[in-house]
Parts: structure tokens; C-alpha cells; sequence
């Protein structure tokens, strides 16, 4: 059990309840006095619960359920939520008007038709955005009207060809659409439904005029999100970003971790030579738990793979990490062998599924507070066998 378990045990009992009642409640529509005095008793109630309330391991899906549907579509976060998941993640980009969307990258060519729309022919342009060079469809070029002219697709057809069924079928959506079906969901649920909301790239944004961090800010209190005991994460690979939100809203904040060897972005703007190799260690740890509660780290910080992609001894990050009083969510778990760990695969198609309980099963053992995965519906199904041993 993790420590954040050990502090709380009733929370493995509500896992098997998020499981079973993955559908959700549905609120009467006869006394509806009745059940206003039941939302007011709810929103009392929610006002005193946290993420330490959420079930251990927590389900994150990952860009919603995009094992099953093109990713960051309303059509991904409505699957993702039917099947149960405790938390569902937006990353957030801007567009040239200001408005937050909901990409995973602000390079749209993998994921919209934007290729076949001959009026857009001449947005396409050559970027660096961090240090890599791309050449694309950025949504900072598309005011949010031009933008609600494409349609979404799956971004890796070759291997989830299933998914392409739903190409075309959602359009992009706008963070503030998406707080409004929560809302919505919510309401019909009788339960808060859980975010966990990326900035992506914002010092580049912050550098073209387009930060990031105010507008979300400004939702949040809209929607009434800003507070410490929201039903939302907020989340970066850069601490900066984290840092600036700190200060603007109380929700609670995750820094998530990329590879060895590499740097935060806004690290490297700013001249800071911190890698996340010093990030892991326990001074840099303290360092981030006086503006974060969470570490969003890749599983391969928790155990590392070796060359042939075979796992290898398991690091000491989950240990302490919370020993500075951080919860941990690494990413991702997907289902295809090509994404597995190689003890996990089972035959040669890299498109099949492997093993997934199996790596889910030792990720757990670790005493992991959550993962993110693609496929919430078997991380769902794991973190049921987990909590019952």
C-alpha cells in the first residue's frame, strides 16, 4: 500500500465502487426539491474532499479512453468516464484568438483533416517550438472559428486502425466546452468528475503573446475549479508553469518528468542547468513539493528498461517522492505490445496486445498512487485485482 493509502484506507474501498458503478448515478427527475437539497448536501460535502479522497491506484485516461476513440475528442472523454475512470486528462493549447483547445500538441497535421482543406494550404509553416523543428498546422495560426471547421482523426492509424472509424466524427474541442460537459456529467452522476489539465509548451506560448496560465486560471474560477480541493490536477513538464499557477488558483499541481538526461524547457530558456536527473533526487524533490503536491513522471523513472526494452531494477523515486509528501502518477500504460515493456509482449505483431495486467501488476507494486493509461477500462479492471490482494 502506498504511503497516501496507508493515510487513508477507506480509499481502496471506493475503487471497487468506481468500478462497479462505472455508468454513474442518474438523478430522479420527480421531488425536485428533494434533489436540490441533495446537490446543495453534495456540494457541501465536496467542499471538505481532496485527491486524497480518490481511489489508490488512481485510473488517469490518458487524452480520455484513446485506446478506443481519436484522442482529446469529446467522444474520448465521454468513453473514458463511462468506463469509470477517476480522472480525465486535457492538455491545453491556445489558438491565435486566445482561446485554450484541447491538443495534444499545438502541430494539428496528425490529428485533424487540416491537410485537406485547400483554404488553410498556406497556413502551413516550418516552427521550432522547444528546440525541435516541425513542420505543420499550428493551432496559434487558426483563429478558434477557423479551427471549428476541422474534424479530428486518430493520430496513429497504423497501429490503432480501429480507431479510425471515428475520423471526422468530433471536432476539436475548447477547454471551456469541456468544463461544461463536466458540468453536465456531473450533475447527472451525482458525482464530480475528475480532470487533469496540461499546459503544453507554455514558455513558447508565453513567448508569442499567448500565455497559458492566466486564461486557465480565469476558467477555473469560472467554473469554480480554482480551489485546493477541486476536482482537478493541474500539470507541466515545466515548473515554471506550475509555479506561475501557484499563485493564481489553489488547485492542486502535478510536474511531470520526461527522461534522464533531458531539461524542462523553461529550464533551458532560462539558462537553469537542472536535468531531471536532479530533479529525482531528494533535494530537488523538497524543491518541488513547496509548489507542487504531485509528480507525473515516465515509468521508465520508476523502472528503467534496458536496451532491448526489458525492465530492470526499480529506482527509488517512488520512496522519495513521498517521503516529500508527493502523490505519483507516471505515464502511460497502453495495451500494445509495441508500447509494453518486452517481458510483457506476446508474439511479434507490435500491434497486438500484450500482457498489459501483467506490467500494470508490478507498476502497482511499486506503490504507484495512480497511472495514466490509454486504456482505462483495463487499468480499471488491474486496479481492481491490486486492491483485493
Amino acid at each position: 500500500m502506498t504511503q497516501a493509502g496507508q493515510n487513508n484506507p477507506g480509499r481502496r474501498t471506493l475503487l471497487g465502487a468506481a468500478v462497479l458503478g462505472a455508468g454513474g448515478v442518474t438523478l430522479g427527475l420527480a421531488g425536485t426539491a428533494r434533489a436540490d437539497d441533495g446537490q446543495a448536501e453534495q456540494r457541501g460535502r465536496e467542499d471538505h474532499e481532496s485527491y486524497h479522497d480518490l481511489p489508490v491506484p488512481t485510473v488517469v485516461a490518458h487524452r480520455g479512453a484513446s485506446g478506443y476513440r481519436p484522442e482529446h475528442t469529446i467522444g474520448s472523454y465521454q468513453l473514458a468516464l463511462d468506463m469509470g475512470a477517476h480522472v480525465i486528462e486535457q492538455d491545453l493549447v491556445p489558438t491565435k484568438d486566445g482561446h485554450l483547445v484541447c491538443r495534444h500538441e499545438n502541430d494539428i497535421t496528425a490529428t485533424t483533416d487540416v491537410a485537406a482543406h485547400p483554404e488553410f494550404a498556406d497556413r502551413k509553416a516550418t516552427k521550432s517550438v522547444d528546440g525541435v523543428s516541425l513542420t505543420g498546422w499550428f493551432t496559434e495560426d487558426f483563429t478558434l472559428a477557423e479551427l471549428k471547421t476541422l474534424r479530428t482523426k486518430e493520430r496513429i492509424p497504423a497501429i490503432r486502425q480501429e480507431n479510425t472509424l471515428y475520423d471526422g466524427r468530433w471536432a476539436i474541442p475548447t477547454f471551456e466546452e469541456v468544463l461544461r460537459w463536466a458540468e453536465k456529467e456531473g450533475r447527472a452522476r451525482g458525482r464530480r468528475v475528475w480532470l487533469h489539465i496540461e499546459t503544453k509548451h507554455p514558455t513558447y506560448f508565453r513567448g508569442l503573446g499567448l500565455p497559458l496560465e492566466e486564461p486557465l486560471a480565469k476558467l477555473l474560477r469560472k467554473y469554480g475549479r480554482d480551489k485546493k480541493s477541486s476536482p482537478n490536477f493541474l500539470q507541466s513538464f515545466e515548473p515554471t508553469s506550475m509555479r506561475r499557477l501557484a499563485k493564481l488558483v489553489a488547485a492542486p499541481r502535478v510536474v511531470l518528468l520526461d527522461g534522464l538526461g533531458t531539461r524542462p524547457w523553461d529550464f533551458v530558456v532560462a539558462g537553469d542547468p537542472r536535468k531531471v536527473d536532479d530533479l529525482i533526487k531528494p533535494e530537488g524533490l523538497k524543491w518541488i513539493s513547496g509548489f507542487a503536491q504531485g509528480l507525473g513522471p515516465t515509468l521508465n523513472l520508476i523502472i528503467p528498461r534496458d536496451e532491448a526494452g526489458k525492465l530492470g531494477k526499480p529506482t527509488t523515486l517512488v520512496r522519495d517522492a513521498h517521503a516529500k509528501g508527493l502523490i505519483l502518477h507516471p505515464y502511460t500504460m497502453r495495451n500494445e505490445n509495441t508500447f509494453l515493456p518486452a517481458d510483457f509482449r506476446r508474439g511479434t505483431d507490435p500491434v497486438a496486445y500484450g500482457n498489459a495486467f501483467g506490467a500494470l501488476q508490478l507498476y502497482f507494486e511499486q506503490g504507484i498512487d495512480g497511472i495514466f493509461s490509454d486504456n482505462p477500462d483495463t487499468a480499471l479492471l488491474a486496479a481492481a485485482d491490486f486492491a483485493g490482494r
